[in-house]
């Protein structure tokens, strides 16, 4: 049997300026979602898209909205994401002050709910939350800037959550966000990675299709 990673272009490398076409163009690109990065400015330097930004994008798409929040105060503004239109909404870690509720009004909310794990943050600090989640973001760059490099110290983290994972029959997927491309994407599912966001690796390209078709066929594994 084969495996083939899914990949979810993070759309703030779009062309914002023109977001509708540009959801038309991955609506028909064989992506798995849409991922967006919500930055507060303080968490993370830079301050990017929020909830009206949601709101508009539910209204124009039915595909599966992605949304990583890298804010400090996740406990007080989750809801307001999950009322927006967010499918998936994922969570740092390292702000949370009460994730096991975060994640248990998330799915009370028929949502799919995830953590984000900073590169130097281990695994192992969400070890009581896994059997409630259903995604777990290892960032395999230092988040707050778009297009910096893959840090390839993040494997063996990804691999030993994966192993545990199966040793525990626990059901979350795996998804890595940063600097991911077709040359080291089949590393990454070979480890375990199950979703990648994508973002120059996508939007680099006049066809979408074709980007991430190259990406689904680098990733191919063989598993038994």
């Amino acid at each position: 049997m084969k495996k083939e990673i899914k990949v979810s272009p993070s759309i703030a490398a779009g062309n914002l300026m023109n977001l509708g076409e540009e959801v038309k163009k991955l609506e028909i690109s064989g992506a798995h979602s849409i991922h967006f990065d919500v930055m507060d400015g303080h968490f993370v330097p830079l301050l990017t898209i929020g909830i009206p930004f949601i709101e508009q994008m539910r209204k124009i798409t039915q595909m599966h909205l992605d949304v990583h929040i890298m804010v400090t105060n996740p406990d007080q503004v989750f809801q307001d994401y999950i009322s927006a239109g967010a499918d998936t909404l994922s969570f740092h870690q390292e702000t949370a002050i009460h994730p096991h509720r975060i994640c248990s009004k998330i799915k009370e909310m028929g949502k799919r709910a995830g953590v984000a794990l900073n590169p130097s943050t281990h695994w192992n600090t969400i070890q009581y939350l896994l059997p409630v989640l259903d995604q777990v973001t290892i960032m395999s760059v230092n988040p707050g800037f778009s297009r910096q490099a893959h840090i390839p110290l993040v494997h063996h983290k990804i691999k030993e959550l994966a192993q545990f994972r199966n040793e525990n029959n626990l059901k979350f997927d795996i998804l890595v966000d940063g600097g991911v491309n077709a040359d080291n994407v089949q590393t990454l599912t070979q480890l375990g990675t199950d979703i990648i966001v994508a973002g120059g690796a996508v939007f680099n390209y006049e066809n979408y299709q074709e980007a991430i078709h190259k990406i689904k066929k680098a990733s191919i594994i063989n598993i038994s």
